[in-house]
């Protein structure tokens, strides 16, 4: 991963919802794209959360109406970020020491730009590196 950098790797544009959609409308969207994550943002894209699969878990074991709920009630906020111009093992590294399987990316001026996961990750190693010794 030597002088790659997240913004090579990310997805983008993101997939983003507000604080106060409907879970049933970010589960739709994420079943729909095939994502596992969605990131919450302000009307001018900053970062406020993220909602991920297993907050869905959560729901669920709750017995609350995914309809009835905002986004906001579940999502996190305790977010981890990177830029673009981090390097890959860095983002890789946060990603692993804080247990995250998704990393948005954001930008001073922008706001949300992208996100990278540990899928992104994994199907950039398995293009790059050599496959291990049997």
């Amino acid at each position: 991963m030597t002088d790659m950098f997240v913004g090579r790797l990310m997805s983008s544009p993101v997939r983003t919802v507000s604080a106060e959609t409907p879970l049933s409308e970010a589960a739709g969207k994420m079943r729909d794209t095939g994502i596992g994550s969605v990131v919450v943002v302000s009307e001018g894209n900053a970062l406020e959360g993220i909602l991920t699969a297993t907050d869905f878990v959560r729901l669920s074991a709750e017995g609350r109406s995914a309809a009835e709920t905002a986004v906001g009630e579940y999502m996190s906020t305790d977010v981890r970020t990177t830029t673009a111009n981090t390097d890959l093992r860095e983002a890789a590294d946060t990603m692993i020491e804080h247990g995250f399987h998704h990393l948005p990316v954001v930008d001073e001026s922008e706001g949300v730009v992208g996100i990278v996961t540990t899928t992104d990750l994994t199907a950039y190693l398995s293009h790059v590196e050599e496959p291990s010794p049997e």
